[in-house]
């Protein structure tokens, strides 16, 4: 089976439709304002109109309140709530029921601890992401996007009872490995596709979603 690949933090129409034209399964839009990929709702809502049923299009919220998610849902048509902040368990399952779209919750990940504290999510979000976890003395360190990588040996052979997406560092050089080793099904690129933070380049999606199509489980 080809693996699938979601395209995040994109910002302009052309990005989007590159994205498609290339083959994405998911596209994501990032609303955290520290990030250099944040986009308005009235962007977003945009670029969603231009991305049309072509694409699963996945808003991504760090620790986001009630009135931040209700702005997006009812102005934007995403399909999916990516929680990448330290949501609980419990919140999860409180905009799960209250939003009435499926969840993914980022995890990040650094070592075996944190693939146990995943578990404790698998079977209360629709979908789980994992992440590389930042460094504490990274300076300017972000829920993600931070273009680092974690050991990917460390969810190889895991089952889970929800579809998962890698992400963390990937580009175009290592994405091919990242699958092989982890066993990935679907895969998630931000940071490894841009010239500069938010700005992403359309040869290099291209070139990702090649990588991706040839590479055999």
């Amino acid at each position: 089976m080809t693996p699938k690949a979601k395209i995040c933090g994109l910002s302009t129409i052309e990005t989007v439709q590159a994205a498609i034209d290339a083959g994405a399964s998911y596209i994501g839009f990032v609303f955290f304002p520290p990030s250099p990929r944040n986009i308005t709702v009235e962007t977003a809502k945009l670029l969603a109109s231009s991305a049309g049923n072509n694409v699963l299009k996945v808003g991504v919220f760090v620790n986001p309140d009630d009135a931040l998610l209700d702005d997006v849902i009812k102005n934007v048509a995403i399909d999916i709530i990516q929680l990448h902040g330290n949501e609980t368990i419990e919140r999860v399952k409180f905009i799960k029921e209250k939003f009435l779209k499926p969840v993914m919750k980022a995890i990040s990940v650094a070592s075996v601890e944190d693939i146990k504290r995943a578990k404790m999510y698998d079977t209360k979000t629709d979908m789980l992401l994992f992440d590389a976890k930042a460094p504490v003395e990274m300076e300017g360190a972000l829920p993600g996007g931070n273009g680092l990588a974690f050991d990917w040996n460390l969810i190889a052979g895991h089952q889970w009872a929800v579809p998962w997406m890698l992400s963390g560092g990937l580009d175009i050089t290592n994405v091919s490995d990242a699958i092989k080793i982890s066993g990935a099904k679907i895969v998630d690129v931000s940071s490894g596709l841009e010239t500069s933070p938010g700005n992403k380049d359309i040869s290099k999606i291209n070139a990702f979603m090649k990588a991706v199509r040839e590479t055999k489980e």
